[in-house]
């Protein structure tokens, strides 16, 4: 794992969102799918735990809650800002650093057993894994919804140039 990877995917990830968002907002169905929003919160409100997790923030301040996609949205795009930022104070030596996790009692559950120590650049490359994995169910239920689920693998964004990140506006 290095820094210079990570950002790469980093790039990838928020582009991603951004095209999903897009054919979300986009869709007849799709912002007013309450399925689909969960879904959408639990992608983004994870990526923000390990951000406060890697910035020693308090772990227990409530997430906020929206009344709208198009609010939702914007806290997904304000993440990107944060975590590049945070991303550009590490170094490749501080990704192998471990990253002890404040929930490893949960997983000790579901395991049954203590789960190995893991490091800083696993637990950064997990949340980018993570949010591919919910992408998927997201573009599954877009399309169940009546929209049209974008094309984003990582090998089309490198294969378009690796475009930055269109965020869609909302009027």
């Amino acid at each position: 794992m290095n820094l210079n990877t990570l950002t790469d995917l980093y790039r990838h990830m928020e582009w991603a969102d951004a095209s999903v968002w897009t054919s979300v907002l986009a869709s007849e169905n799709g912002s007013a799918d309450g399925k689909l929003r969960e879904y959408l919160y639990h992608l983004h409100m994870v990526q923000r735990a390990f951000l406060r997790l890697w910035r020693d923030e308090l772990r227990d301040t409530p997430y906020p809650t929206f009344e709208d996609a198009e609010s939702l949205m914007d806290w997904a795009r304000a993440y990107y800002g944060e975590v590049f930022a945070h991303l550009e104070t590490l170094g490749d030596e501080k990704l192998s650093e471990p990253m002890p996790l404040p929930w490893a009692s949960m997983i000790e559950e579901q395991l049954g057993r203590p789960p190995e120590p893991t490091t800083i650049g696993e637990t950064a490359l997990q949340v980018v894994l993570h949010s591919l994995y919910h992408r998927g169910q997201i573009n599954a239920r877009l399309r169940e919804a009546g929209g049209e689920p974008p094309l984003v693998d990582y090998i089309a964004w490198v294969w378009s140039g690796r475009p930055a990140a269109d965020w869609p506006t909302v009027a």
